[in-house]
């Protein structure tokens, strides 16, 4: 399964994440079931969410810290929150190279956010980029 897929999916499951506020191994197993993976596949994404849940503090807090002043992350959508999500993991954690993990996050909100969503998830991560003195 080629990588595009495999961050999809996990930011399906990140967003189910944001929606039930909890989501347990079985239900993450059944999800990638249906999607018929490889075994290998499924432990990359499975390694990824738990990750991702160990650190989830700190990747909200950044998300948070670069927002515009009148913004709080209460009012971000529950989408472009699993994607901020997924790309601040992917850059601070995983080392993907930042330009790819901002090309994803953006293509999938292009795809599931709304009309606004590429560019406020553009931006975000633009931000956070220059405060990791990636550029």
């Amino acid at each position: 399964m080629e990588k595009s897929a495999k961050r999809e999916l996990t930011f399906k499951i990140l967003y189910s994440l944001q929606i039930k506020k909890e989501i347990n191994n079985e239900e993450i197993e059944l999800f990638l079931e249906d999607n018929n993976l490889r075994e290998k596949d499924k432990k990359e994404i499975e390694e990824d969410v738990a990750n991702i849940n160990k650190n989830m503090e700190e990747i909200q807090n950044k998300i948070a810290l670069n927002l515009k002043d009148n913004w709080t992350i209460d009012r971000i959508s529950k989408i472009d929150n699993a994607l901020l999500t997924l790309a601040i993991y992917e850059i601070m954690y995983k080392k993907i190279p930042f330009k790819v993990a901002i090309n994803e996050g953006v293509e999938l909100a292009k795809k599931y956010g709304g009309d606004s969503s590429s560019s406020f998830v553009n931006g975000v991560l633009a931000n956070i980029v220059k405060e990791l003195n990636l550029e």
